[in-house]
Formats: structure tokens, sequence, C-alpha cells
């Protein structure tokens, strides 16, 4: 992945992560978690949303050829919201024990 491909990714996650817990106040993680879990979250969803589409090395090349943007910025945004819920339920669940 080029760098410009794998900044987008943690930007995009990073967003994705602080939206879902603005909107999601009991799974929040503050700012900070929700920002990291969304930036991790969106390495994964952008990596594995390029895998499922079969986008290949060549056809990344530039790093800025639109369509490759937009699913690096839609799979990461959706990849960080959802590992930042699942680490704000895991959160929940072992806070009440």
């Amino acid at each position: 992945m080029d760098p410009i491909g794998l900044i987008i990714q943690l930007i995009s996650g990073a967003a994705g992560g602080n939206i879902a817990g603005s909107l999601l106040k009991n799974s929040s993680l503050g700012t900070g978690g929700n920002s990291l879990a969304g930036a991790i979250g969106g390495l994964l969803g952008g990596n594995i949303l390029n895998s499922a589409l079969g986008v290949t090395k060549a056809a990344t090349a530039s790093g800025l050829d639109i369509g490759t943007i937009i699913s690096q910025i839609a799979g990461s945004g959706v990849g960080g919201g959802v590992l930042m819920v699942l680490v704000g339920l895991l959160r929940q669940i072992f806070a009440k024990n």
C-alpha cells in the first residue's frame, strides 16, 4: 500500500470512529479512544475492501485514482466505525463483570 492510501485509511477510519461514537453514546470511548479504534479499524477495513474488490497494486500505483480513493474512504470509514462499536461493546461487557 502506498503512503497516501495509508493516510487516507487512517484519517477516514478515525472520522468513522468518531462519527459512530457520537451516534452511539453508550459505546463511545471518548474522542481519543474513538479516533484510535477508528484508525485501526480504518486500516483493516480499507485493506479488506481492497482485497474483496480485487484492487491490485498496479491499480493503486499512482494512489490518486478517484475510484480507489473513494473505496478507501468508504471502507475505512465503515471499518473504523465498526471496530469502535465492537471495542465499546466489549468495554461495556467487561465493565459489568
